[in-house]
């Protein structure tokens, strides 16, 4: 993974003692509300119901053992001893109190963490696939063009203060598992038909109040060019953007209101006046590739066979293997995920204990690194297939190896009225109840691959509208109730789901998840899943099932 250098680390430290000066004439009234705010949102810090909530940035999702064992410290020292894993592979503190943030940050600095451009109207955290680097079929590691867009974006002079928040994704996989159609700028990584590497380019995709998927603004863009076009769509934006109206400031209402065709022509414009002064040359992208080599496999780690032999002998395990491991590129080895989708817990939180037990089975297994991934789960990328069953029975004894991973109960969750002063509704005890209501294993496997998505207001932050099922929070005269659309998709296949029809109170919503999954069920063809279902034969018949005594 990628080290800091001198300069990181001088960067680092001096935002740190510059907020920390920033907050302090802020308590002394020196700094009013409306002065800090900016100030406190480009390091991550947000108001919340009933605290802060601080958001600490995870480039691509990767973090070493002394990274997860310094973030299971500071929730101890500084928060309540847990910490949230969102859908954008970063972490969040919901309980810490204003005057320890320069310290939290101070401390995570220590370990090459930090908080900046994790909100406000800036370049936001590049997100990746959770298996960059270990998956086959993929087209070239995504993660080293995650970081040279890191350090690009950080403290951009020209992007600071852009109409709205910016989120850029990358992938070098055509299983899309970064949502990258639902990012203002999507970047696959693909090959044209001469055999060279480049980006296919999406722009304009988003969610929240007005979901839109990404449009092609570019089939294939040389790698020595990646900067300078990136820069020419956020400089078209930075000027097209709307500031009048928040909810129309994205780039996705931009490129609907001027048409991707004449974006197009403005972004094309202004790249040809500035590619030439920001060329990513080979030697840099060599140099970032050399933080992200392979790590010394063991070729004899194939020959082990003691791992299909416990599949034989604990079959509580053989479940665990087919529902949470997933193959790698090298023989022997496997991606283990670790899910934070226990019954009992809100979906993405981990314990500050589980993290230091993940921390020390990284070290045991893992060749010392953890992948936070866009669902709200963690995993191993570099497993020998040989130590999956100890590495099993660690994480059953800690609550972290439920058997759910792509299933109902792996549901995407914001934390909803529980925590956000945005939200409409709750979502948190919404979920527990969904898992109580389908705590039958053999049951959700049957279901399939079944993505609920649920949000507690229109900022989307669960994605419910790419959920096969999606459920969003609404106010209703102070009243919590729930918006449901079905067939919605983040992947390779995307596709926002479609209303299913007026709004559920909030004591009927788990009861119409069950007239939903009961409703496939009768639907489906053989084996078929349940987006493919939806797809087939449309939203009417689930409509009529939901709300047949209505």
């Amino acid at each position: 993974m990628y080290q800091y250098d001198k300069y990181d680390q001088a960067m680092i430290d001096q935002r740190v003692a510059q907020y920390r000066d920033q907050t302090r004439r802020y308590l002394a009234g020196e700094l009013n509300e409306e002065q800090f705010r900016p100030l406190r949102l480009q390091n991550g810090l947000y108001v919340q119901i009933h605290a802060p909530m601080l958001r600490m940035a995870v480039p691509y999702g990767l973090m070493s053992s002394t990274q997860i064992r310094k973030i299971a410290d500071v929730s101890r020292k500084y928060d309540k001893g847990y910490v949230h894993f969102t859908t954008r592979q970063n972490f969040q503190l919901n309980w810490p109190a204003l005057e320890t943030v320069p310290d939290i940050l101070a401390e995570f600095a220590s370990v090459q963490m930090h908080a900046i451009q994790s909100s406000g109207n800036c370049i936001r955290n590049t997100t990746s696939d959770q298996l960059a680097g270990v998956c086959d079929g993929e087209v070239e590691d995504p993660r080293p063009y995650g970081e040279i867009i890191r350090q690009w974006s950080t403290f951009h002079p020209e992007f600071a203060y852009l109409p709205r928040k910016f989120k850029i994704a990358i992938v070098g996989n055509p299983d899309d598992r970064a949502a990258t159609q639902v990012h203002d700028i999507g970047l696959h990584l693909v090959k044209n038909h001469e055999g060279e590497v480049g980006f296919e380019v999406l722009v304009g995709g988003g969610l929240g109040r007005t979901p839109i998927l990404g449009k092609q603004i570019r089939p294939f863009l040389e790698k020595k060019d990646l900067l300078s076009y990136l820069e020419a769509i956020l400089r078209v934006y930075n000027r097209l953007g709307r500031r009048d109206n928040k909810y129309k400031a994205r780039i996705k209402i931009t490129v609907r209101e001027h048409g991707i065709n004449h974006i197009r022509e403005l972004v094309e414009a202004e790249w040809v006046e500035i590619r030439d002064q920001l060329e990513l040359d080979q030697k840099e992208i060599d140099r970032v590739k050399g933080f992200f080599t392979e790590p010394e496999y063991e070729v004899t780690a194939a020959e082990d066979d003691s791992f299909a032999k416990m599949q034989v002998e604990d079959k509580n395990f053989a479940r665990w293997v087919k529902q949470n491991v997933v193959a790698h590129k090298k023989p022997g080895y496997k991606v283990a995920y670790i899910s934070l989708k226990a019954p009992k817990n809100p979906p993405g939180d981990v314990s500050a204990e589980q993290l230091d037990v993940i921390a020390d089975l990284a070290d045991e297994f893992n060749m010392g690194e953890v992948r936070s991934t866009h669902t709200q789960n963690l995993l191993f990328s570099d497993v020998k297939q040989g130590d999956l069953y100890a590495l099993w029975l660690r994480l059953e004894t800690e609550e972290l190896a439920t058997p759910n991973i792509d299933t109902l109960t792996d549901m995407i969750c914001c934390p909803g009225l529980d925590f956000c002063g945005l939200a409409n509704a709750t979502s948190i005890p919404l979920a527990k109840e969904i898992n109580e209501r389908f705590d039958d294993l053999d049951y959700l496997y049957d279901l399939g691959d079944l993505k609920v998505k649920m949000s507690g207001c229109m900022n989307g932050c669960a994605h419910q509208s790419v959920g096969h099922i999606g459920i969003l929070g609404v106010d209703k005269k102070g009243e919590e109730w729930y918006q449901f659309t079905l067939g919605g998709s983040s992947e390779a296949d995307a596709s926002l789901g479609q209303r299913l029809g007026r709004a559920i109170p909030k004591d009927d919503v788990v009861d119409t998840v069950s007239t939903l999954v009961d409703t496939y069920l009768e639907l489906r063809e053989q084996d078929e899943p349940f987006l493919n279902t939806v797809r087939r034969v449309g939203v009417d018949p689930f409509k009529e099932r939901v709300y047949a005594d209505n």
